[in-house]
């Protein structure tokens, strides 16, 4: 609970307002004591909260002194209105403390009745408001003194027709709630009430802003009554006050609105009492009168007036004629700003001359508009005449001429005459000095005509070679600002007009003044270059000059960098020039390289290089390179061209080495080599094969130390053919260190050269030392049998067979495969020869692929063969014919026949498995069980067995068992037990717990349970209880039964699940109840609460 203390040091104070005017409350409180910033609250009665309405009309305020620890607030009311009286609070609070003060805001009408004048002569209160004194060019009307009439009396009496007008007379405004009243009004004369004494009048009329009281007299002085308002029941307040005193009951409406203005009811018991409230409005006054109004045709004209209250109704007049919407077309506008009324008339006209007024209900204003015919402007060339001409209402009026607000003074070209209503400034031969504004200054009115003369002067470009023919070359840097001011003359200003081209101004931005027009590009690109043109235009006239825009820029990069070729540690670089040179002839370029993955670039040169290849030296010999080229005019350096493809500076390997001939064919050779010894750090891309006829023309060559290939050097003892005979038998380098070569001559002799391929180029050739004819060379078939297939190859089911079986001979032996002694046709065997071995497969092994297959290679009359046995077994069959031969003492004798499928291979076993004919669980008697019968031992006397036998093959046991189709009893020789007859026993009973509800104390948060136990037949139902309450399918409670162990989980408790537990088991013979406490504690810092059952539950 907040502690009431003072914290106010400024308290705000009630005030007196005027409608209309701006009021500030202010509340002054100290925080020097308060530990937090306390909060304000200003309300409006007892509990309507200010802050919710705060905008145009509410306005809220609050500053911080950092010396003193006050704050100050503020409140202010914008523009007070009839809803802003009443009582106000302001509260402020901060944690413990609270503070709160009350102020009242009371309404003061507006002063402007007293400087009114009323007709009359018995006081203040007489007659009407006279308003005579305030109007303009008014005579004084004698004010009649008219009696106080009711309103309503006199629209009973009156035509429909005429209801309008009384009510435009006496300040009605709502047309259609006078007229829904008023037919309530005539009612029939109402029974005589058994509840009420007196009722209510039928109606009652009080002034806005007044109070009035409602009362009736009731039969019963204790009866309670209800008060309604347009059927809503009205409630006390500050407003609304009720009153009982004996039997009369009274309503009092304070200070009422037009809101007011309703249906009220008096309800005792089921009879009622109606009356209606009538809320009239003072009279609406004209508190700014209408001013006259001097003006020129064509000019806009607003008569302004301002009324005592919003939304009151204004009628408009001009010489006795009403003007409104319907009536007035487009000539005339009205418009409603407040209290301010305005007619407005879009452009005068001499008919728009006369009086024109504004009435209202309690008061009227005139003001009269006078049009003057304007001035014509005027237009003139060199030596030309000009003449104005001003006409006026009167002939009497004289007036004065201006030039530019000075006076003009009459001479040899300017004359100034005065005929009747026209008065005339005629000017000769006109001159550029003559232009300006020329006013005519009627004497003794505060009205001026005003005209302006216009100079023509034919419009000229000055610049150097405009109309020479000649074209102005500009040339500016791509990037940079162009501006070019170019002057130009001409009366009236001339227009300008840029153009590139056929198109208007393009990218170029033009900056006109009267003398001056620039041309502006800002960031000159190529796209702006071109021919562009300025013509300038005025009435008088146009002139024309061109221009072209030249635009020159850096050069583009070049292009297409690459490496032709690469040594130990330099490499030939080429690019191609830029595409575009920048419109300025290339100077030459700049290179720059970088190892791959580096960021940084190294300078190749520092002054321009003019050629399009250049030799790069000193490289690490294996490193990754890249290149990229500048090309450098006169205006500068271009952008990097993109990076070059990696290369490596390296040197071709040496030769391979060992190269020998492997196979020789009718038209093919195979070769075998090894790699060279010096391979370096580019490694070895491939091999590249070539042969030629022996016998063709030789050339001498020697190899260098760089490796390369030289005519002239004098150590060599390397011989080949010339370039033109050697062929390249393989378009694409081999990674393989061998090769065959396919398509060479029978009988021919031919040499064979292999040379290593890297990035550095080809390695000196390794070459045979002596021709190799072309000759198929004659080999016995002959199989060569792998160890595996020299036995039986066993396999089961399903699985794949797949053969490889290697043979030779020259030529390539013709394959044939056999089985069983016939051609192999089976479509499910298939087979794959090459020239060096031949491949039996099957996918899927089955029991008819078992056989002999025989492989034959054959050459002419030459062959030979091998034979493969293949046997496809799976698991065997059930046993037959299992039965039980022989029973003595705890022995039996089984015998059984063996399977009738053996799974295509030899029988290795048995097993035997012995059930007890009450349990039928089977156990183990035997395994691998060599002969189709057994003895069983051991056996339980009195027990009945059954028996079964499972086969067994090298794949398995069978999948289904053998079963025995007798059983074996064990009995005891001379004992017979004669079995009782079985009576079952009645094992109903009630419920009964065997384990009661313990009570429990559990931490809030964690999941808990309580358990007990119960027991009864037929299985009872089972219903747990929270305080004598059902538990539902609530998911907070999960119930379990497990075989009579009953358990309720109570998910994340809380204080409110606290409370007496209970469980109850119901079934057909009767039922059983055991409850228990929970206590559910918080565990906090230093204290502990708990929730459990209510006291008065306990």
């Amino acid at each position: 609970m907040s502690e009431l203390t003072g914290l106010f040091v400024l308290k705000p104070e009630s005030v007196t307002a005027t409608k209309g005017k701006d009021i500030t409350f202010v509340a002054k409180v100290d925080s020097s004591n308060l530990l937090r910033k306390p909060a304000m609250k200003w309300l409006k009665g007892k509990w309507l909260d200010l802050g919710s309405k705060a905008g145009k009309h509410l306005q809220f305020k609050e500053s911080y002194d950092r010396n003193t620890k006050i704050y100050t607030y503020e409140m202010s009311i914008i523009k007070v209105v009839d809803g802003d009286a009443g009582g106000y609070r302001c509260e402020v609070t901060s944690k413990d403390k609270c503070d709160s003060c009350t102020f009242e805001v009371k309404e003061q009408q507006d002063n402007i009745l007293e400087a009114f004048k009323r007709s009359g002569d018995a006081g203040e209160d007489a007659g009407d408001l006279d308003f005579s004194a305030l109007l303009k060019k008014r005579e004084k009307k004698q004010q009649q003194v008219k009696e106080e009439v009711d309103v309503w009396e006199i629209l009973k009496e009156a035509r429909p027709c005429d209801y309008e007008k009384i009510a435009f007379e006496y300040g009605i405004t709502d047309l259609r709630g006078m007229l829904k009243r008023l037919k309530k009004m005539k009612k029939v004369e109402p029974k005589k009430s058994d509840a009420f004494l007196r009722k209510m009048d039928s109606a009652y009329s009080v002034d806005k802003g007044k109070r009035i009281q409602l009362s009736v007299e009731v039969t019963d002085p204790n009866a309670q009554v209800k008060w309604l308002k347009n059927g809503q029941e009205i409630k006390p307040s500050a407003k609304y006050v009720f009153e009982s005193v004996g039997n009369k009951r009274t309503l009092t409406i304070n200070k009422c609105n037009l809101s007011d203005d309703a249906a009220y009811e008096c309800v005792v018991g089921e009879e009622k009492s109606f009356t209606e409230v009538f809320v009239k409005e003072p009279p609406v006054t004209i508190t700014k009168l209408l001013d006259d109004v001097h003006t020129v045709v064509g000019e806009k004209v607003e008569f302004e007036v301002e009324v005592s209250e919003e939304g009151a109704s204004v009628k408009w007049m001009k010489d006795g004629v009403e003007l409104n919407r319907e009536t007035a077309g487009s000539k005339y506008r009205f418009k409603k700003d407040g209290k301010r009324h305005i007619l407005i008339i879009n452009e005068a006209t001499k008919e728009d001359i006369g009086k024109y007024y504004a009435f209202t209900n309690g008061g009227e204003s005139q003001a009269e508009l006078e049009v003057l015919q304007s001035i014509a402007d005027l237009t003139v060339k060199a030596a030309e005449q000009a003449v104005f001409k001003c006409e006026v209402s009167d002939e009497k009026v004289t007036g004065k001429w201006f030039k530019d607000g000075v006076e003009v003074q009459p001479s040899d070209r300017i004359k100034m005459t005065h005929i009747g209503r026209t008065h005339k400034l005629t000017i000769d031969d006109v001159k550029q000095s003559d232009a300006g504004d020329y006013t005519f200054v009627p004497d003794g009115y505060a009205l001026s005509l005003s005209a302006k003369l216009n100079f023509l002067d034919p419009p000229k470009i000055h610049l150097d070679t405009s109309g020479t023919g000649n074209k102005n070359t500009i040339t500016v840097v791509a990037g940079n600002k162009l501006r070019l001011d170019v002057e130009i003359t001409g009366e009236p200003a001339p227009t300008v007009c840029w153009m590139k081209g056929d198109t208007a101004e393009g990218r170029v931005r033009v900056e006109t003044r009267k003398t001056l027009s620039s041309f502006v590009i800002e960031g000159a690109e190529k796209e702006d270059e071109g021919h562009y043109s300025i013509t300038v235009t005025n009435p008088a006239g146009e002139d024309k000059a061109e221009l072209f825009i030249k635009i020159v820029d850096v050069p583009n990069p070049p292009e297409n960098v690459k490496c032709t070729s690469v040594g130990e540690d330099s490499a030939i670089i080429t690019w191609d020039p830029p595409a575009f040179d920048g419109g300025v002839p290339i100077k030459g370029y700049l290179m720059e390289r970088k190892k791959v993955g580096s960021a940084r670039w190294t300078k190749l040169n520092f002054d321009v290089y003019e050629s399009t290849t250049y030799d790069a030296k000193k490289m690490i010999e294996g490193v990754l390179y890249e290149m990229r080229v500048f090309a450098v005019n006169g205006i500068g350096i271009s952008q990097p061209s993109a990076n070059s493809k990696p290369f490596m500076p390296i040197a071709p390997t040496s030769e391979p080495t060992r190269l020998t001939v492997d196979d020789v064919t009718d038209t093919t050779c195979a070769l075998k080599w090894r790699p060279p010894e010096k391979i370096g750090a580019g490694g070895i891309d491939g091999y590249i094969i070539e042969y030629c006829k022996e016998g063709s023309k030789y050339i001498k060559v020697f190899v260098g130390s760089d490796g390369s290939l030289d005519c002239c050097s004098p150590s060599s003892d390397l011989t080949r053919p010339s370039g033109d005979d050697w062929v390249q038998a393989n378009e694409e380098p081999v990674s393989k260190n061998q090769y065959r070569v396919k398509g060479l001559p029978v009988g021919e002799k031919m040499l064979f050269r292999v040379v290593a391929v890297n990035i550095a180029g080809r390695s000196p050739p390794a070459t045979l030392g002596q021709a190799v004819t072309i000759r198929e060379i004659m080999e016995h078939p002959k199989i060569r049998l792998p160890r595996q297939l020299r036995t039986k190859l066993i396999v089961r089911v399903g699985e794949k067979v797949n053969l490889v079986i290697p043979f030779q001979g020259k030529p390539r032996p013709i394959v044939t495969w056999f089985k069983d002694g016939a051609l192999l046709e089976d479509n499910t065997v298939g087979t794959r020869t090459s020239d060096k071995d031949t491949i039996l497969f099957i996918r899927t092994a089955e029991r008819s692929h078992s056989g002999k297959y025989t492989l034959s290679v054959q050459i002419e009359n030459m062959s030979d063969s091998a034979d493969i046995h293949i046997q496809v077994v799976e698991k065997p069959g059930p046993p037959i014919d299992v039965h039980v031969t022989e029973v003595w003492g705890f022995n039996v004798a089984l015998e059984w026949k063996p399977p009738k499928d053996d799974g295509n291979c030899e029988i290795i076993g048995y097993t035997i498995q012995k059930a007890d004919m009450k349990t039928k669980e089977w156990f183990l008697v035997y395994e691998h069980n060599r002969r189709p019968s057994c003895t069983v031992s051991d056996l339980v006397m009195g027990n009945e067995y059954s028996f079964r036998v499972y086969s067994e093959n090298i794949c398995g046991l069978s999948d289904e068992p053998g079963r025995s189709k007798n059983t074996a009893i064990i009995t005891k020789t001379g004992l017979v037990h004669n079995r009782a007859p079985f009576k079952e026993k009645d094992i109903s009973s009630s419920p009964k717990f065997t384990a009661p509800l313990v009570d429990r104390s559990v931490v809030a948060g964690y999941s808990a349970a309580i358990s007990c136990a119960v027991r009864g037949f037929p299985k009872p139902k089972i219903v747990w209880m929270k305080n004598n309450m059902i538990i539902g399918e609530d998911p907070k409670y999960l119930m379990q039964n497990k075989q009579g162990v009953l358990t309720l989980n109570i998910r994340k408790p809380s204080l409110f699940d606290g409370g007496r537990y209970s469980c109850r088991a119901i079934n057909d013979l009767g039922q059983d109840e055991v409850e228990c406490k929970l206590e559910v504690r918080v565990v906090s810092e230093g204290m502990t609460s708990a929730g459990s059952l209510p006291d008065s539950l306990q």
